[in-house]
């Protein structure tokens, strides 16, 4: 099975310090191997990376324009959208002009507006002068990186709803997305700052979030990546979800349980999703490399939403024992797998997750879970040879794990006497037999000699 190139194979070992002699060289190749396929996957991809007035006024934004200027240096074309709500905030607070908000927005009348176009210059002026600080020993080092701004953006007013009348708040009409190309072919980064222009010439406050999603449908982006002060999109018990379909995030946004900050940038990324943009993704920004930690790791740090729709992954039913048994035959005859006979499966039958597509079932996977040891087995993944390649393997694998935790499984395992590269390389680490659950070691077949791989969860 190969890789979800949108998740590819985690980069678990930590880069060594850049400074000083390399105390593990070997691990230092062994890291900048397992990064090299990200590499390559990323180049002369488009990114567009939203990030709020918060993350410069927290004092990240010289650790951001570091790790921005390591992307475009590995061939990545770069479009930057800034927020300036706390420094809007700050120009209101000094001219002691009330503040006023309506779902989530800005009501902008003509005095927040000078406020609003005063923030963006200075922001616009700060993040201009980082990327021309070109010091020794930093990623900017011998870095010469052009960044180009303009009115890319027309706007149009968000006008009265509810009876409100947002005055110059805007929302985005139009992206000149040929312009921003043109830059971007030319080797440039691409800065937007939350404004637009009408065709008469009247300025509006946007949103930042409005900015980048506009930007990304209209530019068909590989990414778009929302820089929050939020750890993602939460699951239970205080985790965050790693990857997210587009129904799940519509259903998450409709519960109202996030923060509803966290729920509008939720919701232009999945608006970005339902456009054509093929992932989105919500990192903190608060994690020091947290955009590097997001895009070269297999689970990265935030949360990623996916632009198909997950509904053809789901439980299996009965009516779908004859399929899962064509799928694994082969694999059965060979010895790959465990002859388990159609009656096992029959009965393991809501153990299985399976993918399929116009009905065709094309891969699944089983889960086993042992409660009283919190470890569970993961068993009979398969994908068909034909769609292999695809990322479903990957699908299945992230179904499974999610499924664990839920049950409240703290580990996972898998015996395997074929494809251990292919699990070491997404977190799992080799175990022995006195690991396993007991029920699972009493059965543990020592004439297969499987090998036994575990994965924290």
């Amino acid at each position: 099975m190969s890789a979800n190139p949108s998740r590819l194979p985690a980069a678990r070992t930590p880069p060594p310090e850049a400074s000083g002699q390399l105390s593990d060289p070997i691990g230092f190749v062994s890291w900048l191997r397992t990064v090299a396929p990200y590499i390559h996957a990323f180049r002369n991809k488009t990114f567009v990376i939203g990030f709020p007035g918060e993350l410069v006024k927290s004092g990240h934004l010289e650790t951001l324009v570091h790790d921005v200027a390591l992307l475009a240096a590995m061939g990545m074309r770069i479009v930057l959208v800034h927020g300036s709500r706390p420094q809007v905030q700050e120009q209101l607070t000094l001219r002691q002009i009330e503040s006023r908000f309506s779902n989530g927005l800005r009501i902008t009348d003509k005095p927040s507006l000078e406020c609003a176009k005063e923030a963006s210059g200075e922001l616009r002026l700060d993040i201009e002068a980082a990327f021309s600080a070109g010091l020794p020993n930093t990623p900017m080092g011998n870095a010469r990186i052009r960044i180009i701004s303009g009115n890319f953006v027309t706007a149009r007013p968000v006008g009265i709803v509810d009876g409100i009348d947002f005055e110059n708040t805007g929302v985005v009409r139009k992206v000149e997305s040929e312009a921003i190309r043109d830059a971007l072919n030319s080797g440039a980064l691409v800065l937007l700052s939350p404004l637009g222009f009408s065709p008469t010439g009247e300025a509006f406050n946007l949103s930042m979030e409005d900015v980048a999603a506009s930007v990304a449908v209209s530019l068909d982006a590989d990414k778009l990546i929302f820089m929050a002060e939020d750890n993602g999109v939460p699951a239970d018990q205080g985790r965050r979800l790693t990857e997210i379909s587009e129904d799940d995030a519509e259903a998450t946004i409709a519960r109202s349980g996030l923060h509803p900050d966290a729920a509008f940038t939720l919701e232009h990324a999945l608006r970005a999703c339902r456009g054509g943009v093929e992932r989105a993704h919500i990192v903190p920004f608060h994690q020091d490399g947290a955009l590097l930690l997001e895009l070269f790791t297999h689970d990265g740090i935030g949360t990623m939403i996916v632009e198909e729709t997950l509904e053809a992954l789901r439980a299996a039913n009965i009516d779908d024992v004859a399929a899962i048994v064509s799928l694994i035959e082969p694999l059965e005859s060979d010895g790959t797998f465990v002859k388990r006979g159609r009656a096992k499966i029959e009965r393991d039958i809501d153990r299985f997750t399976v993918i399929e597509h116009d009905g065709v079932i094309f891969g699944c996977a089983a889960l086993y879970a042992f409660p009283k040891s919190t470890m569970a087995e993961l068993a009979c993944l398969m994908v068909k040879p034909e769609t292999q390649g695809q990322g479903d393997g990957e699908r299945l694998l992230k179904s499974i794990e999610q499924q664990a935790r839920q049950a409240g499984m703290k580990q996972l395992f898998v015996l395997t006497t074929r494809t251990a590269h292919w699990f070491l390389k997404r977190g799992f680490t080799s175990g022995t037999v006195e690991q396993l659950p007991k029920l699972r070691k009493e059965a543990y077949d020592w004439a297969r000699k499987s090998q036994i791989l575990i994965k924290t969860l």
